[in-house]
């Protein structure tokens, strides 16, 4: 026990950031000149979701555009569960956002107007009435997210950590020592060195999750593998609250390739006049919403999973060719290339498509200034239920958000910089009762049967019984990896099945939980919107909370 124990380290700084997405990178740049920061990522920083985003963010930036039309837009696609308070908040900050962006240096696409200046290019995509999303071509995550990497990588005050994964965090209630506090207080982490396997203490006056979704649960994803929920987890483990998991978004263009690993065809390629058709050439948006194409991501997912099913067909098709060949290299230069890379042009012929699990509408749930439940514990970004998104988020809200809620929660954590840290002694990991696996296969096996489960009981359309029956074999998986967790040395894929079969059981549970058919929520069992559940949100308080348990739709005030 004493060797075990001696080989840990203990960090401490003034902010520990979990998650080197968009949303970490910009509150630990925000924070730079006033913070020590430790900024953590999983693999290299520039892995995550952020890197792999296309459409754009969206921002009223355009003198026939309006907040107004921004708001309502939002509102509509969100389906009767956004806050409209924070989605005013989010809109009326967005081109500040993007100021702050171009500062930054990202080199956003422009275009020349027929006045002879030049400005912002701006696209349309799903759910937007006007043309108000600002892009990098179609690779603007990327474009966001190198030029942030480098910022950080130039601040001395930033410390980073990659290739480091958190396991937990501690807390005042975990360590027992919450007679000092009034409140649950988060202290820091037990995090995990990927290469040295060794599981390292970082403590922290705040903490910041910005850990991204959980698309990881199911099977097809857009979303690469780091996606796996560790943030909603571990805030759940610590005692926060969780609001709409049920609401998880398939975007409905992933390219339908068995080596492609669902790469995402960008919203803009539709924006931009792109028409789905059947395996004969047939369109068939029309017959589901009078915006066709355009009509939200949740509408679309659904209409191509009908025809599949109908049809008994394994994809639709995608179809741009319509547009000069001019066109479609110039506005998407990396899909046209990614295509031509598995056999597919883009300027000449349709593309299979099939829809694929894409974003986390649900989180951890938080206030204006990205605040959880527990104190000095902030979540932003895809982790955090800002209410923002309701039933559905609309395209290029996303990143928008994030950049938003760094901003606002970087202020609030540099306002309280002040306040004294907490004088308590943090245990160091203890690995003194536990042995080396000799069963990996276990997570392996678990990690293929969860996905799949999820994605057949889960997925874009559901009935009671499949959730019943998905349910019932969370409870067993659970049970197992609670067993393997207790007897053996952690590691990096033993932490993320973990984290995606919590987060796994509360999606089954959220979903058991609403009984009608909303955004993203469709069950065939209960068809139809219930207008009383209009403003409802699905909330999810864990045992060790002050809030006690319950599964249930209950009203929710997250800016209260």
């Amino acid at each position: 026990m004493t060797s075990l124990r001696a080989a840990c380290k203990q960090h401490c700084h003034d902010v520990l950031v979990i998650g080197s997405g968009a949303a970490g990178l910009s509150l630990a740049l925000r924070l730079a000149a006033r913070a020590s920061v430790a900024l953590l990522s999983k693999g290299p920083l520039t892995e995550g979701s952020t890197w792999y985003a296309q459409g754009g963010v969206s921002a009223v930036v355009d003198r026939q555009d309006s907040l107004a039309s921004h708001v309502a837009d939002t509102l509509n696609a969100g389906a009767g569960l956004c806050d409209e308070h924070v989605v005013r908040f989010a809109v009326v900050h967005a081109e500040a956002a993007i100021r702050w962006l171009l500062e930054m240096g990202v080199d956003f696409t422009r275009e020349t107007f027929p006045d002879g200046s030049s400005g912002l290019h701006l696209t349309r995509e799903g759910g937007h009435s006007h043309r108000r999303v600002v892009h990098a071509a179609d690779t603007t995550g990327q474009a966001i997210h190198k030029v942030l990497v480098e910022r950080v990588r130039k601040q001395s005050k930033i410390e980073i950590f990659e290739n480091h994964i958190a396991v937990d965090l501690i807390t005042t209630r975990k360590l027992a020592a919450g007679g000092q506090f009034k409140t649950n207080r988060c202290l820091g982490a037990y995090v995990l060195d990927r290469r040295s396997s060794q599981v390292e203490v970082f403590k922290a006056r705040f903490v910041v999750l910005a850990t991204g979704g959980a698309s990881k649960v199911y099977l097809y994803t857009s979303n690469p593998d780091s996606a796996s929920g560790d943030g909603i987890a571990m805030a759940w483990r610590a005692g926060c609250r969780v609001a709409n998991m049920e609401f998880m978004q398939f975007h409905p263009t992933c390219l339908y390739h068995p080596k492609a690993k669902s790469f995402l065809i960008t919203e803009s390629v539709r924006g931009e006049g792109g028409k789905l058709r059947l395996p004969n050439g047939a369109e068939f948006m029309h017959r589901f919403d009078a915006r066709a194409e355009l009509a939200p991501r949740d509408i679309v997912a659904r209409a191509i999973d009908h025809e599949m099913k109908r049809l008994g067909i394994d994809c639709v098709y995608l179809d741009i060719s319509h547009q000069s060949a001019e066109f479609i290299r110039s506005h998407f230069p990396n899909v046209y290339a990614r295509c031509l890379d598995f056999g597919y042009d883009l300027t000449r012929e349709p593309i299979p498509v099939v829809p694929a699990a894409h974003y986390t509408c649900g989180g951890v749930m938080t206030d204006l200034n990205a605040r959880t439940d527990v104190g000095n514990l902030y979540a932003i970004g895809e982790v955090a239920f800002t209410g923002l998104h309701g039933a559905n988020r609309m395209a290029s809200n996303s990143l928008l958000e994030c950049i938003v809620f760094a901003h606002a929660a970087a202020h609030h954590i540099g306002s309280h910089l002040h306040q004294p840290r907490a004088n308590i002694q943090i245990p160091e990991w203890d690995a003194s009762r536990v042995t080396d696996s000799d069963e990996e296969v276990v997570i392996s096996h678990n990690w293929h049967e969860l996905r799949r489960f999820m994605w057949d009981y889960v997925g874009i359309v559901r009935t009671t019984k499949r959730l019943q029956r998905a349910k019932h074999r969370i409870d067993l998986l659970l049970g197992e990896i609670d067993e393997y967790y207790s007897n053996f040395k952690i590691t990096s894929d033993l932490i993320e099945m973990r984290n995606l079969a919590l987060v796994a059981n509360l999606i089954i549970q959220s979903a058991m939980a609403r009984k009608e058919s909303r955004g993203l929520h469709y069950i065939l069992d209960f068809p139809d919107k219930d207008p009383r559940l209009d403003g409802i949100n699905t909330i999810l308080a864990p045992a060790s909370s002050s809030y006690g348990y319950a599964p249930i739709p209950v009203a929710v005030e997250p800016n209260a």
